[in-house]
């Protein structure tokens, strides 16, 4: 009997240890069944509205798509569409007619290829260079050389610059001067200036108004006949002067547009950022006679330097999809003279043309990319290292 209840006695702890063991996978089990039913949801929207239509995309900008009556007749092409972009019928609408080469625009071109040569010799010689890190810039110093002929070559006096090289002009010249009008803004709402609490809500103005409002009231403004500023246009001789005549013109009146919407967005930020400047610092170089010059290179642009590097990827990815302005404000010309890349797709996609949408949607999918990787491998942790 004793035995008996011995073994008894042991089965039923052998029992509980294991229900005890149990507990734990049961309650792993019911936790991850939990997540998982919390988190399909979320999964399955994102896939449907980015994943899914970014994979049809990809295959459509392999084919030609074609209404039918009766549905949709899709017939793949391959390459044809990218052959067509660059080498086709659409070379000259998406990269210009090249032009001859100024002497100013050959010692711009021998010089980039000198800093990516020098770029390139400075990362091999160095102890932490790998080979895919040597083949990355190997390909970015040919891209960058290459586009930087394009801009020239199309730019000069018999070329005409195509939607790729409107694209990088929006994109450079509208960021550049976005941001230095930015934080001149800054740096005086940072002073004990009477009234700046008022001028704080003045200059965040245009970033409220829709991109459309925008581009109807400089549509209003640049109009130099019967728009609100015809007689300051009058007064000024330019009443017969349009902006849209020349392509110089209609993209100085696209640049313009942006970078008034799109200052406050700088603006904004880097006051946040200087009012986080520390004061003490600041003090110490007015006493030790530091002058304003040295002590906002020294002192205030190190520090919101890593904001300001930040803003400007922001910018630069966002400017790609400028597509409002020059629609409203020049309908993308004269020619394509204001014609962005995402116009020139969106207009493609308007005439039904899907494949090359999709295709031009990608090319400048792989031009964002190689931007933004560029500036933050190059510049941004550069400068960021050297702080």
């Amino acid at each position: 009997m004793q035995k008996m209840q011995q073994q008894d006695s042991r089965s039923l702890e052998v029992t509980s240890v294991a229900k005890v063991g149990m507990r734990p996978t049961k309650t792993r089990r019911h936790d991850a069944t939990a997540k998982l039913v919390f988190l399909l949801p979320t999964i399955v929207i994102v896939l449907f509205l980015s994943i899914f239509p970014l994979i049809i995309s990809l295959y459509l900008s392999f084919t030609r798509v074609n209404f039918v009556r009766g549905g949709v007749n899709i017939l793949f092409v391959g390459f044809k569409n990218y052959e067509k972009l660059l080498f086709g019928s659409n070379q000259r609408h998406l990269i210009g007619a090249f032009g001859t080469v100024s002497p100013v625009g050959w010692l711009i071109c021998l010089g980039i290829t000198g800093l990516m040569l020098y770029w390139l010799y400075s990362y091999t010689s160095s102890p932490k260079r790998k080979v895919f890190g040597t083949v990355f810039r190997l390909i970015a110093a040919i891209m960058t050389t290459g586009l930087v002929w394009i801009c020239v070559s199309t730019l000069s006096e018999t070329g005409v610059p195509g939607t790729l090289v409107v694209t990088l002009i929006f994109v450079f010249a509208g960021v550049f001067f976005q941001y230095a009008i930015g934080l001149v803004m800054a740096m005086l709402l940072v002073q004990s200036l009477p009234g700046k609490r008022l001028f704080r809500v003045i200059f965040l103005l245009p970033m409220m108004i829709t991109p459309v409002g925008v581009g109807f009231l400089f549509r209003m403004m640049t109009d130099t006949s019967i728009g609100p500023f015809a007689p300051v246009w009058t007064s000024l001789g330019l009443k017969d002067y349009s902006w849209v005549e020349t392509g110089a013109g209609a993209r100085a009146a696209v640049l313009i547009g942006d970078i008034w919407q799109w200052t406050p967005f700088m603006f904004i930020i880097l006051l946040a950022a200087l009012e986080g400047v520390s004061r003490e610092q600041v003090e110490a170089a007015l006493v030790d006679g530091a002058n304003r010059f040295d002590m906002f290179r020294s002192i205030i642009l190190p520090q919101i330097a890593p904001v300001s590097l930040t803003l400007i990827l922001i910018r630069l990815i966002e400017a790609f999809k400028i597509i409002d302005l020059p629609r409203l404000l020049t309908g993308g010309g004269p020619g394509t003279a204001t014609e962005s890349l995402t116009l020139n797709a969106f207009n493609e996609w308007n005439a039904l043309n899907l494949g090359g949408s999709a295709a031009l949607s990608y090319l400048l999918l792989i031009l964002v990319t190689f931007v933004a990787v560029m500036f933050v491998n190059t510049v941004r942790n550069k400068i960021v290292e050297h702080l």
